[in-house]
């Protein structure tokens, strides 16, 4: 491999405290590739939350895990209505045009200081990574010079996919880093000619060990509960999580509560507010042991283009319960034999009542989970993947 020139991973959050599986990613593949030798930087937002873009962290450059990390402030100095609008067309199936797509694109965050230092030091790359591929740091900035990007697009089966503004950071960038097979045909299904592209997969860091025992008496739970992590918002079908969760320990009164962290709201109904505890942001430890005191993971987004999550179930030996709206997600767990999907409510109550019953079944049907991640998603191969593909397609000097 030829480890010369440096190689730049914009995305619009970066941060042990940013919570999401595109920045996770981009942010453990830049530490990765920078410990092989790698002279790597980040080029991000000096925001952490992605629904108000303000700037919590400082402006300027520092060094963390050897790697240069430079932040560029947000701007968001537009009352954002017309995106709502907009937006609230999309959603509904509607496909605005051209200029109203480009309107709903700008009328939102926007990095100026990060668009110009690129159009000032693009030649300072060998290779520019972005992720993912929906806000305007990716569109806009993906755009600089197209001959060096590199798109891993996270991309979801979504309304906004279906945009035809996204169409030239499919198919005019030097390559694509898609994390899973169904992700892959999918932007080929929306696009009629892709760039140069590669399923590089998606690593996942195993823990050394998990202390299940050790969570529950720090948070001081006792009762036996499912599990979710991440962000707490309608994108992930946490509102609808809730209320099934709801519905089904009503039904028939399953003797399970619902922990959860991560960021977002939790506002449960008022019939299992004592059911459902929110533990906040909670430490890397911390959530590996989660994990593993569950009875049992549960997913309830339909937009996945890896799920991390579901890998970090499977290596704390948790069977997950995931929505089989979920292209990716049914397409792992038929490839691991392991895990339970739902179509709906009635069905999730299902699955709640067969890890509540049969906590041993459960287990053993958890089991091959973790082999298929120790197979398929550490990270030595991805990285050897991404340096391949690198080498490929921007050879070095």
């Amino acid at each position: 491999m030829h480890r010369t020139g440096r190689l730049g991973f914009v995305t619009p959050r970066y941060g042990d405290a940013v919570i999401g599986g595109a920045e996770t990613v981009m942010r453990e593949a830049a530490h990765g590739l920078a410990a092989r030798g790698w002279d790597v930087e980040v080029l991000t937002t000096c925001a952490r939350d992605h629904f108000s873009w303000a700037n919590e962290y400082e402006a300027g450059v520092t060094e963390e895990w050897g790697v240069t990390v430079r932040r560029f402030p947000t701007v968001t100095d537009t009352p954002r209505a017309e995106r709502a609008e907009i937006e609230a067309a999309i959603l509904g199936g509607e496909r605005p045009s051209i200029e109203l797509q480009q309107r709903w694109m700008n009328d939102d965050v926007r990095v100026p200081g990060l668009y110009h230092h690129l159009l000032d030091h693009d030649d300072d790359y060998r290779a520019l990574v972005f992720a993912p591929y929906l806000f305007w740091p990716s569109f806009a900035c993906a755009q600089v010079a197209p001959g060096r990007t590199i798109l891993m697009p996270c991309l979801h089966d979504e309304p906004h996919a279906e945009l035809e503004l996204f169409d030239p950071l499919f198919t005019g960038v030097r390559g694509l880093w898609f994390l899973s097979e169904p992700e892959r045909d999918l932007a080929a299904r929306l696009h009629d000619e892709l760039a140069p592209h590669e399923v590089i997969g998606s690593g996942v860091d195993v823990p050394d060990d998990y202390d299940a025992g050790a969570f529950r008496e720090r948070f001081g739970i006792t009762a036996p509960f499912v599990y979710y992590a991440g962000r707490r918002e309608g994108g992930k079908n946490w509102e609808r999580l809730l209320d099934g969760f709801a519905a089904a320990v009503q039904r028939t009164d399953i003797p399970l509560h619902l922990v959860t962290s991560g960021t977002g709201e939790v506002r449960p109904p008022a019939a299992i507010v004592d059911r459902v505890v929110d533990l906040g942001f909670l430490e890397e430890k911390d959530r590996n042991d989660a994990f593993s005191a569950a009875a049992a993971y549960v997913q309830p987004s339909p937009y996945e283009s890896f799920s991390r999550t579901l890998m970090e179930a499977w290596l704390a030996g948790t069977l997950p319960i995931a929505n089989a709206a979920s292209d990716v997600v049914a397409w792992h767990m038929a490839r691991a034999g392991s895990g339970l999907l739902y179509d709906d409510d009635f069905e999730l109550e299902q699955c709640l009542r067969f890890v509540a019953e049969a906590p041993d079944a459960a287990a053993t049907l958890a089991a091959p989970g973790r082999e298929y991640v120790l197979a398929h998603y550490t990270w030595d191969p991805v990285l050897d993947r991404m340096e391949a593909t690198i080498d490929s397609w921007m050879p070095g000097s």
